[in-house]
């Protein structure tokens, strides 16, 4: 009986560490949780390909997945890889609207790592078709206004602190109506 999905690694699989924002925000939706720790574009891809979308319908898929691919994986390799997903999860649950996010900025400054990650997003971008894949990207919203990441919002500067989930809610409530409807 699961309407929304949330599909991820262990930035998704958090949301079970901050009940309080999750059941605020999403609880009217009876959501589920499928993210994994450690898991890169691949595990998720493996996941959805052998039976884990088995038995649901969700109306709406919130996924967020490549960040554990970005420091052995190229660009087009992980941008292929979320577009894999994408179109899985579209033929496994054809009625599914997928709300496809940017991978999340990491570390503490700007620098390469956060630029590999700004193509990759560049490229998945492009998923959105505005009818059952919706692109967004809320990565600004976790940065000062120099590019920075705090500890406030990411104690180790890859993983949310429970002000950083809320962040997350609320840039994503308003496009989660849309499509929960």
């Amino acid at each position: 009986n699961v309407d929304l999905l949330f599909l991820g690694d262990s930035i998704t699989a958090g949301w079970g560490g901050k009940k309080e924002v999750w059941d605020t925000a999403f609880g009217k939706y009876k959501p589920a949780n499928f993210g994994i720790g450690g898991d890169r574009t691949q595990h998720v891809l493996w996941r959805i390909t052998n039976g884990e979308l088995e038995g649901i319908t969700p109306k709406a898929a919130v996924l967020m997945i490549g960040t554990n691919n970005s420091g052995s994986d190229s660009v087009e390799g992980i941008a292929k890889g979320v577009t894999a997903i994408v179109k899985t999860l579209r033929e496994k649950s054809p009625q599914t609207k997928v709300l496809l996010l940017a991978i999340f900025p990491r570390g503490p400054m700007p620098g390469p790592g956060r630029d590999k990650l700004k193509q990759i997003n560049e490229i998945i971008a492009k998923l959105d078709d505005g009818k059952s894949v919706f692109y967004l990207d809320i990565g600004a919203k976790f940065l000062e206004a120099d590019g920075t990441l705090t500890k406030e919002i990411m104690p180790d500067f890859l993983h949310l602190s429970t002000k950083g989930y809320q962040i997350w809610a609320d840039a994503i409530t308003p496009k989660l109506a849309e499509l929960m409807k």
